[in-house]
């Protein structure tokens, strides 16, 4: 393969995905890096007001070893959180995959459907997904109103029941969560190729085959972005109960240090759960580029 300016067709991708994110390189080096830095040094100690503003007194890993040993709201709100994301990101990228693959077929009125479903995205985020959510809007009336869970124990045991009623009352968040998702899928649908689709066709295979030995493979990309998009929207949304108890900590309870080392920690859970993604993605990214 030819070489232009002494790179590899890898190493010309490389560097264009470089040049597209330089700007944001810069602004983190310009506007975040410095904020961090100062957090990890209020983590590392204890941080009191005085007449000449926070004065801060070394403490060590202290407030760490608190947020696990000494700290008994800490750990199940994270508990909580890590099980909220593990059943609502697949639940967002199933609705938003199949949303797609419908608002992409030749339907009357598919941009109005396409705005329609993006609009809870515009609406329903920071203190007014607050608001909605605690005005109850979030819940289905179905499932309080009708008694469901007293009329379907009779038939479904107690500890299946549950879970999947609890499911089911949390399409509304579903629905409102995925509008980003849904337009990425979109996008990802209308590359393919009609072709690939028409030799399949011609092949014998189903729509139902199509979709798996067709559709599925293409729009793995775009699979792997929502995935990293819903997990990180899923940990930092304005109903998290980890954020507004780190922001309690630090803010109104005016304990810097402590709620800067909760916040490390969060990183850093957020940042595992990211890599994981990105190893289970891997071979199949490769693949997908030919490099597998």
């Amino acid at each position: 393969m030819k070489k232009k300016l002494g790179l590899s067709m890898r190493g010309r991708h490389i560097l264009e995905g470089y040049s597209f994110i330089s700007l944001w390189i810069a602004g983190f080096f310009l506007f975040m890096a410095v904020p961090l830095g100062r957090s990890f040094y209020f983590s590392i100690n204890n941080m009191e007001s005085s007449k000449n503003g926070l004065q801060a007194t070394y403490v060590g890993m202290l407030n760490y070893r608190s947020a696990f040993s000494t700290d008994i709201d800490f750990l199940p709100l994270l508990k909580s959180t890590m099980t909220t994301m593990l059943t609502q990101v697949p639940l967002i990228l199933i609705f938003a995959m199949f949303s797609a693959l419908l608002l992409n077929g030749k339907i009357k009125g598919r941009t109005i459907f396409r705005g329609i479903f993006f609009l809870p995205v515009i609406i329903a985020s920071g203190a007014v997904l607050k608001e909605l959510m605690q005005q109850g809007a979030a819940q289905l009336p179905i499932f309080t109103q009708d008694d469901l869970f007293n009329k379907l124990g009779g038939f479904i045991p107690e500890n299946i029941l549950e879970p999947l009623l609890k499911y089911a009352d949390s399409l509304t968040l579903v629905m409102w969560d995925s509008g980003v998702q849904i337009l990425i899928f979109i996008a990802g649908l209308q590359t393919i190729s009609p072709q690939l689709y028409e030799a399949a066709k011609m092949d014998g295979a189903t729509k139902w085959e199509s979709f798996w030995k067709v559709t599925f493979p293409m729009i793995i990309p775009m699979l792997f972005v929502n995935t990293l998009y819903s997990i990180v929207n899923m940990f930092t949304k304005a109903d998290n109960k980890v954020m507004d108890y780190i922001n309690q900590q630090a803010f109104q309870k005016n304990n810097y240090g402590y709620g800067a080392a909760l916040g490390w920690i969060y990183f850093v859970l957020i940042a595992i759960v990211l890599a994981i993604v990105f190893i289970i993605f891997r071979r199949s990214l490769a693949a997908s580029e030919g490099r597998g």
